[in-house]
């Protein structure tokens, strides 16, 4: 494993606990399903779930909003030089695959 995906890794745990502490967003699941350092480590794009989906704006937008005080937790609590910028994004994983099992179960 290279040390971006051993940061990568680190990162998406890391930020998957401050969330939970973090993220005022009731009746929401906001998860963090994947996270890419570029080969520099300034910026992480991170790639977050949320249920229910209609909820996915407001939950970008709040963490947008609550960015550097994710990266002033996380450079507390890691031994990091440079904590990178969190590039957030909406992963529509979940919900591709909800509608290739609705097609495939009714195909018509």
């Amino acid at each position: 494993m290279s040390r971006v995906d051993q940061i990568n890794s680190l990162l998406r745990q890391e930020l998957a606990l401050s969330l939970n502490r973090q993220l005022d967003l009731p009746g929401a699941l906001v998860t963090v399903s994947e996270v890419r350092c570029s080969p520099d480590l300034h910026e992480a794009k991170v790639f977050v779930s949320v249920l229910p989906e209609r909820l996915a704006g407001t939950a970008l937008e709040k963490l947008r909003h609550i960015s550097g005080e994710l990266a002033h937790d996380l450079r507390k609590r890691l031994k990091f030089h440079h904590m990178p910028i969190f590039v957030w994004h909406f992963d529509q994983g979940p919900s591709n695959v909800t509608a290739i099992d609705n097609l495939l179960k009714d195909p018509s």
